[in-house]
């Protein structure tokens, strides 16, 4: 059973950065997609940004130009490197990976943007 625990979060100002770190437990087969989720408040979780295992990424509208995914196969780790924070991007930040078959969460970390 594969384990995620995601990393990094915490208390920044509008147009500050933050990086969140996902880290996995078990084999990533390359063909995995690895993503983010973020939910907040009252609202749905929504789809951040994804990779592909071939390296395709997809972002959310809303982060678009302001947010960068990546992985590392041989760490078996996605990261999350978001700029220019705005206060919307208040929310929890899931980690997901998986496949057609699979999927599996990580527990969550906050991200919470305030002046």
């Amino acid at each position: 059973q594969m384990q995620l625990v995601e990393s990094g979060g915490g208390s920044v100002q509008p147009g500050g950065s933050l990086t969140l770190s996902c880290a996995a437990s078990g084999t990533i087969f390359s063909n995995y997609f690895m993503a983010w989720y973020r939910q907040a408040p009252g609202k749905q979780r929504e789809l951040v940004a994804i990779v592909t295992g071939g390296g395709t990424t997809k972002y959310g509208d809303s982060v678009k130009g302001r947010f960068t995914i990546s992985r590392d196969n041989t760490k078996n780790t996605v990261n999350l490197q978001m700029n220019s924070l705005k206060l919307e991007d208040t929310a929890v930040y899931y980690c997901n990976v998986g496949d057609s078959r699979y999927s599996f969460w990580g527990q969550g970390t906050q991200v919470t943007v305030s002046s």
